[in-house]
């Protein structure tokens, strides 16, 4: 996600898109290594919500997306662990070792108004306030201090603008369209 000011990531699986949208999963974690015996695996968090993974919650393992129901969590220092229902010792779970674990785009949260997820902002028209083009979002770097869009401009340059109340003045969901101030170079 994104917001004008700051910004805190969201690292996304653009799988299975549809034409005239955004992601149909994302991504909200790794499976790394097995953990004790009773089928438990550990997982590096890759969303801002680790608390909404919950027991009873389906998500979404490896690149075919196959569907698995959370059976606990629990949190640990910079990761959870986590199972899944059908799955009672290590060596079951170990065959999800190395995969992505993705929701469904349309059970991730609400954001707050002027934030937004990364595939909301790739791929939007970039306009300057008095309407005239820029180009569109073709990456998103992000940094520390704040997000910089990568504007690909219809002559095959590349325009980096600081995601930043002053260069972003406005961000339309729905018509897809950002209006922007761009920064006078000395």
């Amino acid at each position: 996600m994104t917001t004008a000011e700051s910004s805190s990531s969201k690292r996304k699986q653009n799988t299975g898109s549809p034409q005239s949208g955004g992601p149909v999963f994302l991504t909200i974690g790794k499976l790394q290594r097995t953990h004790g015996v009773k089928g438990e695996i550990v997982m590096e968090v890759m969303t801002d919500f680790p608390e909404k993974i919950l027991p009873g919650n389906i998500v979404y393992i490896g690149s075919k997306q196959q569907p698995y129901e959370v059976a606990s969590v629990r949190p640990t220092a910079d990761k959870i662990l986590i199972s899944f229902k059908g799955f009672t010792d290590c060596d079951q779970v170990s065959i999800l070792r190395n995969q992505i674990v993705s929701i469904k785009t349309e059970d991730a949260n609400q954001l707050p108004e002027g934030e937004f997820y990364h595939h909301e902002i790739i791929g939007m028209t970039v306009v300057e306030e008095d309407g005239s083009l820029v180009g569109t979002i073709g990456e998103i770097l992000v940094t520390g201090a704040n997000d910089v869009y990568i504007i690909n401009k219809e002559n095959g340059e590349e325009l980096l603008l600081p995601a930043i109340r002053d260069a972003v003045r406005s961000i339309d969901r729905s018509s897809r369209k950002m209006v922007v101030r761009l920064p006078e170079w000395e």
